[in-house]
């Protein structure tokens, strides 16, 4: 994924009927579908079903096996509610047959009302951060393997600058901010504005959730897979624009992870939140 034209094109569906739509996969190094594209994709779906004039406000997904990066996906769109106010719609993705994730997604007017947030962390800005990508130079000869992982698994259409340096995410506190934008300018609508920051959005949530955990995670095999993804929307914004990911992990237990997600703008305006549980299974060594 080296463009962000190939994201779009990645995350835009052929449609097959009024409620049923198909797409393409980005072919993972790891070898199953990435959880992000399938969350960009649903709501895609989704948006296709929908008025013009409701914009999504929530979305609510749960993984449910593993997806073949060989085999197209099948989107099913049930129209579950149209309202005055609101809409909701309820995405199931196939593969062979087989539910392999499933989405509720809900749609709202624009209407007035009351307006409050919590405060922006006080956090270094983009322009003075290196990307991920420059960070992980360090590990180049002393741990080749991360860095292997590391770089293998960048999504080149989206840039991250992460605020914590690798020194610093030796500690075995369970939070992170990174800021991240798409690094071309693009002119897209607001739907397509929320299917990437869907996909982005699966990005640094679970490896949060083991950075307590690091000392285990780094000399011996675990397996990591997204269970659960929600959304919230709040506010507009531009993913050609830098947006902060605070991120938290308030628990991980029984081979679970849970971790937590505020995106700022650089105004400090939050426009979306996120929350997410995934697999943390530690592998038998051979």
């Amino acid at each position: 994924m080296k463009t962000v034209e190939e994201l779009i094109k990645l995350l835009t569906l052929e449609k097959v009927d009024e409620q049923t739509f198909v797409g393409g996969n980005y072919i993972t190094p790891w070898g199953r579908v990435f959880g992000g594209q399938v969350l960009g994709q649903s709501l895609h779906a989704a948006y296709q079903t929908v008025p013009a004039d409701r914009v999504a406000h929530s979305m609510h997904a749960y993984f449910i096996l593993a997806g073949d990066v060989n085999e197209p996906i099948t989107y099913e769109v049930d129209t579950i509610r149209d309202g005055g106010s609101f809409t909701t719609r309820r995405v199931v993705a196939k593969q062979k047959g087989r539910a392999i994730f499933n989405m509720a997604a809900s749609f709202q007017l624009r209407q007035a009302g009351f307006d409050h947030q919590v405060s922006m962390p006080n956090v270094l800005p983009p322009e003075v951060l290196l990307p991920d990508i420059e960070q992980f130079a360090v590990l180049k000869d002393t741990l080749p393997d991360l860095y292997r992982r590391l770089t293998i698994m960048h999504p080149n259409a989206i840039e991250f600058r992460p605020v914590e340096s690798l020194e610093m995410m030796q500690r075995a506190d369970p939070y992170r901010h990174v800021w991240i934008k798409t690094k071309e300018k693009t002119e897209v609508d607001l739907p397509m504005q929320h299917q990437m920051l869907a996909y982005a959005s699966d990005y640094n949530l679970l490896t949060t959730a083991a950075r307590p955990h690091l000392e285990k995670v780094l000399t011996q095999p675990v397996f990591f897979a997204s269970l659960d993804h929600a959304m919230w929307f709040h506010r507009d914004f531009r993913m050609d624009e830098w947006l902060l990911y605070a991120i938290d992990s308030p628990s991980a237990s029984n081979s679970r992870g849970f971790s937590r997600g505020n995106l700022f703008n650089q105004s400090g305006i939050l426009v979306a939140s996120v929350v997410q549980e995934g697999l943390m299974r530690q592998m038998k060594k051979e």
